[in-house]
């Protein structure tokens, strides 16, 4: 056995990626072949989210030193993205950039879930092993998945700014001070507030619906794009309440971990990867 280089383990892991891709453009397009039936699904309550954090946190605890030199770029990312909204005349996303972190999470998360799926079979892992998706049949199935989920995004950052508009009118604020001072202290941002509140649950609704266990499914089964969004909108129309609780967790954890200057998401993001891994198992008949 010998012990490969970065250069080659690169070099392998995107020849892996490249080919579960053109094989993964079948479960988009060729559904006919694989979609079957459709996974059933399971009833859960607030049970088995508590269950499902505890294993996500035992996950976390188990490869806390990988899991974290791999969700850096989730911090990196924000301050960056962050800085741009300071210095380029947008300080009025600054919150709705925050709040869709949980659009777009599941998707980040792909690489904790295919850790949490090696470990349950026993398999010893690390950061590398995240990358074990490239080489998914269904690569191909999740990369238009997370399109989607980026669509959905950029579709709330443009209602976000109409809303903006709406109700405080097309000058931006001089600074952060200015732009709290008129959110919380005028009837112009009360009504930001409650618009902005109303539209992003919308928009967190249907991120949820199309991506709480379809994530997983493509890593665990051979099945289509549709098929994986039908599931796991069938999975919050059986479980209305326990999924609701779910979406609270994870938006919660999102906006804390993005408050002190992204940092928390180092830890919050591996965390509900993990969890969403073990919840995707409870709500999805094997």
């Amino acid at each position: 056995m010998t012990i490969r280089n970065p250069v080659e383990w690169g070099s392998e892991t995107f020849r892996q990626g490249t080919h579960a891709l053109g094989t993964g453009g079948h479960a988009v397009y060729h559904q006919e072949d694989i979609n079957g039936l459709v996974p059933a699904i399971c009833r859960i309550g607030t049970e088995d989210l508590k269950d499902a954090l505890r294993k996500g946190i035992e996950d976390f605890g188990v490869y806390r030193t990988d899991v974290i030199f791999l969700c850096l770029i989730y911090p990196i990312v924000g301050i960056v993205l962050a800085r741009a909204v300071f210095g380029g005349d947008m300080l009025q996303l600054l919150f709705p950039l925050a709040s869709g972190f949980a659009l777009i999470g599941p998707f980040a998360g792909i690489g904790l879930y295919e850790m949490s799926r090696r470990r349950e079979e026993g398999v010893t892992i690390g950061w590398q092993d995240a990358f074990g998706v490239l080489r998914s049949p269904s690569f191909g199935a999740i990369l238009v998945l997370g399109v989607i989920l980026f669509a959905v995004f950029g579709l709330w950052l443009l209602a976000a700014q109409a809303i903006y508009t709406m109700t405080m009118g097309s000058s931006t604020p001089d600074s952060f001070g200015a732009l709290m001072h008129q959110v919380f202290t005028t009837p112009a941002g009360w009504s930001l507030i409650v618009l902005g509140c109303g539209v992003g649950l919308l928009f967190a609704i249907l991120a949820l619906s199309i991506s709480v266990v379809s994530f997983p499914l493509l890593l665990d089964r051979k099945v289509s794009v549709t098929t994986a969004i039908w599931t796991s909108m069938q999975a919050v129309a059986k479980n209305p309440r326990t999924m609701a609780v779910w979406g609270l967790i994870v938006t919660a954890g999102l906006v804390l971990g993005s408050i002190p200057l992204f940092i928390g998401l180092a830890i919050v993001m591996p965390v509900l990867g993990h969890a969403t891994w073990h919840l995707y198992r409870k709500t999805v008949k094997a």
